[in-house]
């Protein structure tokens, strides 16, 4: 009979949790979660899907990439936008867009965007949100148009409009008071970058302009830098200044040339003589 040890028991695992009691008994401190930054929303509209991000990415306190592009390509008909771990959220995507062009090779049909849910909601509740990939998931397919939600140990929602990031309660707010149903496609656009940009300005992790992107039955279309609400503008002044406006305290000039004397040897008399180079 095989010994039991060597099965993991079932159930949840709080080995972390004693080793942090552990850490805090010693005064060490205890690991901390890493914050990021981001606004990403979607809502339906009469014939389709809008997404929408920001293009900020943070390092810490550092802004990374003042235009980063977070609406990934899963396929023809389906994007999804990306919150947490830049690297997380772009190589995720890249693996269920591969695992879908498979998909729609083997079975011969056009994927669906419920199987695309599927299959990023298994990868990710196998690692029990290690990867920090918080998704929106959008797109149409022959059942009509599709909006998910997918958190980082892999649940999931399907609602009209949703939001996810550091700037979802911004946006949230702009949806929960303007979205209506069967919404024309103008007015689910300007929704949309009106809930990004309350992200934008009310959240220091999210900031430079609005990606969006519109999915209908017969269309996808990618609006990179869709509205710029952050551009740089011109100086007031200029800032040089003309030569001797600061005085010179002390001038120390060193010379780098360094002499030196190269004294040929004559060949040795007499013997066989050697090539020299």
């Amino acid at each position: 009979m095989a010994n039991a040890s060597f099965y993991q028991s079932a159930g949840f695992d709080f080995s972390n949790d004693v080793r942090n009691q552990f850490l805090q008994d010693k005064g060490l401190p205890l690991p901390k979660a890493t914050s990021t930054g981001t606004t990403i929303v979607g809502c339906l509209f009469k014939d389709g899907i809008v997404l929408g991000a920001d293009t900020r990415a943070t390092e810490g306190d550092i802004v990374a990439d003042k235009n980063c592009e977070k609406i990934h390509y899963i396929t023809d008909n389906i994007r999804c936008c990306g919150a947490g771990t830049a690297a997380d959220t772009e190589f995720t995507t890249a693996l269920i867009s591969s695992n879908m062009e498979l998909h729609a090779l083997s079975t011969g049909r056009k994927p669906r965007v419920v199987t695309a849910m599927t299959m990023l909601k298994q990868m990710l509740f196998r690692y029990q949100g290690h990867i920090g990939a918080a998704l929106v998931l959008g797109g149409v397919d022959s059942t009509g148009a599709h909006l998910f939600t997918i958190h980082p140990h892999g649940s999931t929602d399907k609602l009209p409009y949703v939001t996810m990031g550091s700037g979802s309660l911004a946006a949230m707010a702009v949806f929960e008071s303007e979205w209506r149903p069967n919404m024309e496609k103008n007015d689910a656009l300007r929704l949309v970058t009106a809930a990004i940009s309350a992200g934008i300005f009310n959240d220091l992790g999210s900031g430079s302009n609005v990606d969006a992107c519109v999915i209908t039955a017969t269309h996808t279309e990618m609006l990179r830098n869709f509205v710029k609400p952050n551009e740089r503008a011109v100086k007031e002044r200029n800032y040089k200044f003309r030569r001797g406006t600061t005085a010179w305290k002390m001038e120390n000039i060193r010379s780098l040339v360094v002499d030196e004397t190269v004294t040929l040897i004559a060949p040795p008399v007499g013997g066989d003589a050697m090539d020299t180079t």
